[in-house]
């Protein structure tokens, strides 16, 4: 009797059974995330969206983000714990979005993997589906790739990219940023996806495994890092919309005059997203040139986590400025007349806010500032005074 057929792509370590599964097991929370505007379903070589409502804008303007959840990844395979990576990386990507002032409309993820395991792809995908549900955004493809020998068998990472629109005459930025602004700072839920290179430095170094108890958190350490991004997209717009025109009017300086900047138009001037670099570089990257900002760290208590990771290392919160958020996810320039209706609207949201300092134009303060970031020749922004002992 001869032999079956052997399947030479199987035998190079490629399961596309098992891929072919996956999709299956992640179709329902996929669909859950299209509205009418998405044409094709799912499966399709390209994700359709259509673009007619576009046309009721004057001038529309796209919108676009790409990015992944670096080493976070690492502890969810080591507790095998997939389903909040998913709102990690929508988190990491539609929130860039919205610092434009835009509405995302798609998101795109691509898994890459070792070996396919149909549940804990679906898992991963159906954490996307959700937080794109969250964020009013519509998941309209993918890709799962298959890398034996490139990728152990267990390992696997996860990108995405979002495409959204704003009016061309709504785009926040540091051109609207106005002499006597008030920075508002927006909580994290923790870490969010950066500076876990860092964490699980400390981690290891302390001899702790993911799946000890943290008497902190009262959960394990796997679980307690795991906690996933907050995710602002919606809130931040509906708060562009609710504040409306600010009443004032301010100036920019320009060399050694000023410039009237906009005015009658919304009263959330920028939107800092605070991701890789800190605090301070991220603010830094949405002020103009000429301006500065104090943060005030007595304003706030870091969150537990970054404390407990201090205390394991050995090292001080500021050392880890550059790296972690520190209990800040979001940061919002805002017209100084409309700060107190900001902070009340986020509160309404869930999202608990503050002021922390105020954006100054012309001579600055003597000290080191940070001076623009990832290749923006933006604003001057530093951290001063000392964090609040007390939970903020």
């Amino acid at each position: 009797m001869a032999a079956s057929p052997t399947n030479p792509y199987s035998e190079a370590g490629v399961d596309t059974a098992a891929g072919d599964l996956a999709v299956e097991l992640m179709k329902s929370s996929v669909r859950a995330t299209h509205g009418p505007e998405v044409l094709g379903g799912v499966g399709g070589f390209a994700g359709l969206f259509d673009a007619s409502a576009l046309r009721d804008f004057r001038r529309p303007l796209l919108a676009t983000s790409t990015d992944g959840v670096g080493t976070k990844v690492a502890i969810a395979q080591a507790i095998d714990k997939h389903d909040t990576i998913g709102q990690d990386l929508v988190g990491m990507v539609v929130d860039d979005i919205v610092v434009v002032g835009a509405k995302p409309l798609f998101m795109t993820d691509y898994i890459a993997c070792g070996k396919v395991f149909p549940q804990r792809i679906a898992d991963i995908v159906r954490g996307i589906a959700e937080a794109c549900s969250a964020t009013g955004t519509a998941l309209v493809g993918g890709e799962t790739a298959e890398h034996p020998g490139l990728l152990g068998p267990r390992d696997y990472d996860v990108a995405g990219a979002a495409t959204g629109v704003v009016e061309a005459d709504a785009i926040l930025g540091s051109e609207r940023v106005q002499d006597g602004d008030a920075v508002i700072a927006i909580a994290s839920s923790g870490l969010h996806s950066n500076g876990y290179s860092l964490v699980r430095h400390i981690i290891t170094n302390a001899g702790i495994s993911y799946g000890d108890n943290a008497a902190d958190f009262g959960t394990t350490w796997g679980e307690a890092l795991l906690e996933p991004t907050r995710l602002y997209t919606l809130p931040l717009l509906r708060l562009i919309d609710e504040l409306g025109p600010s009443t004032g009017s301010g100036t920019q300086a320009v060399g050694s005059g000023t410039q009237a900047v906009r005015s009658g138009t919304q009263a959330v001037h920028a939107l800092s997203h605070v991701t890789g670099g800190g605090i301070a570089a991220n603010l830094a990257r949405v002020l103009p040139q000429g301006s500065w900002a104090e943060v005030d760290r007595s304003t706030w208590s870091p969150s537990p986590v970054f404390r407990v990771l201090s205390d394991i290392a050995g090292s001080t919160l500021e050392s880890a400025e550059g790296t972690w958020n520190l209990g800040i996810g979001f940061l919002a320039v805002i017209a100084a007349d409309k700060k107190d209706a900001a902070i009340a609207a986020l509160a309404a949201e869930g999202m608990p806010s503050w002021q922390v300092g105020t954006v100054g134009f012309g001579a600055r303060p003597a000290g080191e500032f940070e001076q623009g970031a990832k290749g923006v020749d933006g604003g001057a922004v530093r951290l001063v005074g000392a964090y609040a002992d007390g939970a903020k």
